[in-house]
């Protein structure tokens, strides 16, 4: 309840004399009262204007007090309605009366003939633990708000406003399992911007943060929905696309590099542009085995796209890609390190853990090449 208004009181009871009896004594004491005659008039009302407590009589025709403490009891209790302490009035002095209406939803029982000092009491009493409860339930909400904007805080790059690596790979492990799950093909692109040292060198600090702003936001604008995008480290990005094959990833990163190469970066004082090269790799494949290997042949096939003169997309395991690393002697047919056979691009048996055939995603368009 604000400080700045009374308390409102509802008083439901079948006689309106004793509704207007009420309404005398508590406006007396400062506080804002309605009345109603009968239990579905009292629901009405507290769909109006909520009240901050009800002075409930037990015994009324078409619904009775204890229906309406169950109705009300049950929309708090969904979140439909806050806290509103019922008391319920009575001439029904049984202890089984009066346990029969605590169960119903009433915090508390009055009996008739009422003793005004005592009503006044009880009513007060409730009002402060209704204020109370208010506050904590206020608390609460700044507090579970708060943990919902650090969280996010924890998960964003804090240059680029896209996810942080943490996020990523959250998303990958969860992406991943899913995929496996439900045998369903997921790529990886990680890309870098082209001598993007040579930015802050030449044009300051203030351009490079400018460049890669515009550079999340070129990724971010062709992601689908379901993709995620963030700033793995540095000026390297991954993005994360659950539901594609390597050919349609591959064709996807290849848009993002064209998109890039076109796009003139703006910063203070001037522009300059800037191209980018990318890795691709995807799963199911024979060589990628869990989540981590699938981000480290995306990896492995951005480094051979930087050594084998950047703007450019590699796969993981194609072509270009093997054949540059057997020109460096790195040849190993085990999967375990960025090597791969000539010629082997993908097919063959999934690996263990690794989802063992493509289905078609619902999710996007990119489930085929």
């Amino acid at each position: 309840m604000e400080r700045s208004r009374k308390p409102h009181i509802l008083v439901v009871d079948d006689h309106e004399d004793n509704v207007e009896l009420l309404r005398a004594r508590l406006e007396a004491r400062g506080y804002e009262v309605e009345g109603a005659v009968d239990g579905q008039a009292a629901l009405d009302q507290v769909d109006k204007q909520v009240p901050d407590l009800i002075l409930l009589d037990v015994m009324m025709p078409k619904i009775d007090g204890m229906e309406v403490a169950r109705r009300l009891k049950a929309r708090m209790a969904n979140k439909e309605l806050p806290f509103i302490p019922i008391i319920m009035q009575t001439a029904l002095d049984t202890t089984e009366h009066k346990v029969e209406g605590l169960g119903a939803g009433a915090i508390d029982y009055i009996t008739k003939p009422i003793n005004f000092a005592e009503l006044e009491a009880r009513v007060s009493s409730q009002l402060h633990l209704k204020k109370l409860q208010s506050e904590l339930e206020a608390r609460d909400k700044e507090l579970s708000e708060l943990n919902d904007k650090l969280r996010q805080i924890s998960l964003t790059d804090g240059l680029t406003q896209v996810e942080n690596r943490r996020s990523l790979e959250e998303r990958l492990h969860d992406m991943w399992s899913h995929s496996v799950r439900l045998h369903e093909p997921i790529a990886l692109v990680m890309c870098d911007i082209d001598k993007f040292k040579n930015v802050n060198d030449q044009y300051g600090h203030q351009a490079g943060d400018a460049v890669l702003k515009e550079f999340a936001q070129l990724l971010k604008g062709e992601a689908r929905e379901i993709d995620r995008v963030g700033r793995y480290g540095g000026e390297e990005f991954l993005l994360i696309l659950p539901g594609t094959v390597l050919d349609a990833a591959v064709t996807f990163a290849e848009r993002l590099r064209e998109k890039v190469e076109g796009h003139t970066f703006t910063y203070t004082g001037g522009t300059l542009k800037r191209t980018m090269s990318c890795g691709v790799a995807a799963s199911p494949h024979p060589k990628v085995k869990d989540q981590e290997a699938l981000l480290k042949a995306s990896d492995d096939a951005l480094y051979v796209a930087k050594e084998t003169g950047r703007n450019r997309v590699i796969r993981f395991d194609g072509a270009d890609f093997n054949a540059h690393m057997q020109s460096k002697g790195n040849d190993s047919a085990d999967g375990q390190t960025k090597v791969s056979t000539p010629g082997t691009n993908t097919g063959g048996t999934a690996a263990p853990g690794a989802p063992p055939k493509v289905k078609a995603s619902a999710e996007g368009p990119r489930a085929s090449a």
